[in-house]
């Protein structure tokens, strides 16, 4: 039956579809840049290098402990160092061919002194060519004025010295000691002279008899070095890593690494990182937006809104949080998502909260942690915040997003083998406060919210719902039958609005209040009319009787700016009879033109509007609709019944009352059956009470087929028990 008005259906708002992606484009933007530049009042990363000279105190956003490959390294090269050369044992080949050179040279100077036709200085020459060893001027000198007896003499204890000396071990690394020693083995029954002549000869000869082993001194310091264990450095959070004005060596350089508080040189790679992630989280909301559609979409105000205060709160978190230790877990970001759950819906609530967590976290030392800090925490508050009906559900949501952030802390720090339980007590309570705080400041906001946008939150509704309330009080004492028309209606759309998963409680509230505008003179509906009196509208025109009837809207109206009802609450006075006919009049303006249309301006006799624009006015639409017919006719059967709401829905599609809605097929479809289902209830047939004339027959109330469901038992009535008796 709805075909053909779904079949016109068509998406009315391709500017509205453009703008959201623009409003979601622009936020993108903003928000890659809160992600991007530095903001932090604590800068979390440095441009810094090994030399540099530290601008400001550096404190550890986090404890951690770590392998210091530079101390490490250190302490290695150090083991290694302190390695002694390796030396191989004394070569007694050595020794022979220093001793057999000795001879060589003795006796090339003993030929030399011989020569009988070399003159002084041709003899000096020849000793100064000797290559085994290099005799100084003067003791050349010496060797040559030495008659033969003496030479004779200087050069055996030059040989015995030799032997000797060569005897011992001779390194490298010693062998200036081991020259020294030489005068000490000269035989004091020398001169002077012989025993410097001895001296020299002998230093001539002395090399090292051990040699060095790279080899095995490298096997030695890397045996040295294997055996340095890794070095672990710790630091708590708080503890200062760099001092103001301190040189910035590599260990205190490779600490800050270990932080991620060293800015790289090439910042292109962060950006294409922060990019990514802000690309993928705007394609995720998208996605949902075109999948899920929300009303969200329709109201551009409410989006520029949402935009600008998802910034704040991440502009606010880039800004406070970054290396920090306990305020990151003191910041109420979950106060967003329970504001939009409060004012929205719950989904949209978790969508936005989920996104602001990962990029509120994302790029910080501490971001794993910190991420699912805050979604867990938001995701929680929301989940039991659900509608926000009461007060008290915001307590409950900020103790559970304190309870989940307290869950998530003890899970990350516990495993730690350096965690402070004092840090760790603080950061629970820190959870706590920041669960408490978000709920606190949700509450506060969805007031705004409220205010800025016209929109109704749960508990505004739940405040003018009350019976107390000065308006409803004011419509009892007027309308009385009015009260009763607006509760049948009320309970009607409620039923069906939790059908179709629209918003049951605004619904209800909204229906409350539809026909306010009666109350102002009650006289002329139905519902306020006493039977067997004279309809009013009998003997009006049908423009003015059909006027009257219309300014109910208007007077609706009057009345809830006077009482101050929310913007939203408006709309279904304005909106519950949309742009359709008073039909009654209509019809009697007909006849009383003879039943010539062209003769009666329609115009005169329809409701200013505008039509629905939600769905929840639309329900309202439909249910006064419904239960103005079914009071009227009272359908004796469950077909009757469905007839009149099949009747009462194509009216409203073939005038095209619902265009402005999002009603889909399936969302009519069960209107229809839970307005059928509460009808039933409501007008179902009851049986007729026996009147018992003056002194007739009292009913024997002791037989039980003489007792009907509906028929009331009085205590005279009752058969006396036993114990009576």
């Amino acid at each position: 039956m709805f075909a053909q008005y779904f079949a016109n259906r068509r998406l009315r708002f391709p500017h509205q579809a453009l703008l959201s992606f623009v409003i979601l484009f622009v936020s993108s933007g903003l928000a890659a840049v809160a992600i991007i530049y530095p903001l932090a009042l604590r800068p979390t990363t440095f441009p810094l290098k090994i030399g540099d000279v530290a601008p400001q105190d550096i404190p550890a956003p986090k404890a951690i402990t770590y392998e210091s490959q530079v101390l490490t390294e250190q302490a290695r090269e150090d083991a290694a160092n302190s390695v002694a050369p390796v030396y191989l044992p004394a070569d007694p080949s050595i020794a022979r061919r220093q001793v057999e050179n000795m001879k060589v040279a003795i006796n090339y100077i003993t030929a030399v002194r011989a020569d009988t036709f070399g003159s002084p200085q041709q003899k000096a020459n020849d000793l100064q060519q000797i290559s085994s060893i290099k005799l100084q001027t003067d003791t050349i000198s010496r060797i040559l004025s030495l008659n033969d007896s003496r030479w004779e003499a200087v050069q055996q204890e030059a040989m015995n010295v030799l032997e000797q000396m060569m005897r011992n071990t001779i390194r490298q690394d010693r062998l200036n000691d081991t020259l020294r020693s030489i005068p000490t083995l000269i035989s004091f029954s020398m001169s002077e002279e012989q025993a410097s002549i001895v001296s020299d000869l002998v230093s001539g000869f002395v090399v090292p008899n051990s040699p060095y082993s790279p080899e095995q001194t490298e096997a030695a310091r890397q045996t040295k070095r294997d055996a340095v264990l890794p070095i672990m450095r710790s630091y708590m959070a708080g503890e200062t890593v760099v001092l103001r004005g301190q040189v910035i060596t590599p260990a205190s350089w490779e600490a800050l690494s270990q932080f991620n508080l060293v800015r790289p040189q090439n910042h292109n790679l962060d950006i294409i990182a922060a990019v990514a992630l802000v690309i993928i989280s705007a394609s995720f909301l998208g996605l949902y937006f075109y999948r899920f559609r929300p009303n969200l979409l329709l109201d551009l105000r409410s989006l520029v809104l949402i935009a600008l205060v998802f910034l704040i709160f991440l502009f606010g978190a880039r800004l406070i949080i970054p290396n920090r230790t306990v305020l990151p877990y003191l910041y109420p970001l979950a106060a967003f998502g329970l504001t939009i759950a409060a004012v929205y819906n719950l989904e949209i609530g978790l969508v936005f909260s989920l996104i602001l967590s990962l990029l509120a976290a994302y790029g910080l030392s501490s971001n794993l942690d910190l991420t699912f800090y805050y979604t867990l925490s938001s995701l929680c508050g929301i989940l039991i915040l659900n509608r926000a009906h009461r007060v008290a559900n915001f307590f409950w949501a900020g103790m559970a997003a304190g309870a989940a952030g307290a869950a998530v802390i003890l899970a990350y720090r516990l495993p730690d083998s350096a965690t402070d339980w004092i840090g760790l007590v603080t950061l629970i309570g820190a959870a706590f406060f920041n669960g408490l705080a978000s709920a606190s400041l949700a509450l506060l906001l969805q007031y705004l919210f409220s205010q800025l946008l016209g929109l109704t939150t749960a508990l505004q509704l739940l405040e003018i719902s009350r019976p107390d309330h000065p308006l409803m009080q004011y419509i009892l004492r007027n309308a009385p039958g009015t009260y009763q028309h607006s509760l049948q209606v009320a309970n009607l759309a409620e039923q069906a609005a939790e059908h179709i998963h629209a918003d049951a409680m605004l619904t209800r509230v909204g229906a409350l209040y539809h026909d306010a505008g009666k109350a102002a003179n009650p006289q002329f509906f139905i519902e306020n009319q006493v039977p067997g009196k004279l309809n009013p509208h009998d003997d009006m025109d049908p423009s003015l009787s059909s006027a009257t009837i219309i300014h109910h809207v208007i007077d609706g109206l009057v009345l809830a700016k006077k009482y101050r009802l929310p913007p939203r609450i408006r709309d279904f006075i304005s909106e519950h009879h949309g742009t359709m006919l008073t039909r009654y009049q209509y019809t009697r303006a007909l006849e009383a033109a003879g039943n010539h249309p062209e003769l009666v301006n329609p115009e005169h006799f329809r409701y200013p509007g505008p039509r629905p624009q939600s769905r929840e006015t639309a329900l309202l639409m439909l249910a006064d609709s419904c239960e103005a017919r079914a009071r009227a006719e009272l359908p004796k059967d469950e077909t009757e019944l469905h007839n009149l709401i099949k009747c009462v829905f194509d009216r409203c599609l073939q005038e095209g009352q619902l265009d402005d809605t999002c009603l889909t097929l399936r969302d009519i479809s069960l209107t229809a059956e839970s307005f059928a289902a509460t009808l039933q209830g409501i007008y179902h047939q009851r049986i007729n009470y026996p009147e018992l004339s003056h002194g007739a027959e009292k009913l024997d109330v002791s037989s039980p087929e003489n007792i009907s469901l509906e028929t009331p038992i009085l205590p005279s009535q009752v058969p006396p028990s036993s114990e009576q008796s």
